[in-house]
């Protein structure tokens, strides 16, 4: 059964930090890509970031290029999202997500398995 549990989300004001963690089992780090996503409040879901597995290729939505950073850790199946100079247009609920590629022709890297998400609030 895959399971797939973010955290670090919060509040955080403009220009600030966060990383997020997505604790992942059920899947394996060098078979199964990991791409996080985010909803905005009235907004349809679209993909931030995607790492692949083997070679760990990373994708970045155009948003979000040269601010946040993906990267994963396989000994503790665990993949990481670097959140820096955050705005308040990052405001969203991020989700963690597996499959078996990165699918960047997909809005949301055509995930297979979903996480329940952290809420991540960039306001002063």
């Amino acid at each position: 059964q895959v399971q797939l549990v973010e955290s670090g989300g919060g509040l955080v004001q403009p220009g600030g930090s966060l990383r997020l963690s997505c604790a992942a089992s059920g899947v394996t780090l060098d078979l199964h890509a990991i791409g996080w996503a985010r909803q905005a409040p009235g907004k349809e879901r679209e993909g931030v970031s995607c790492i692949s597995a083997s070679v760990g290729s990373t994708y970045y939505a155009d948003s979000v290029k040269g601010r946040f950073t993906i990267s994963r850790d396989n000994a503790k199946n665990t993949v990481y999202l670097q959140m820096n100079s955050l705005k308040p247009e990052d405001t969203a609920v991020y989700y963690c997500a597996a499959a078996w590629g990165c699918d960047t022709y997909s809005r949301d890297y055509g995930m297979d398995y979903w996480g329940k998400g952290t809420l991540v609030t960039v306001s002063s």
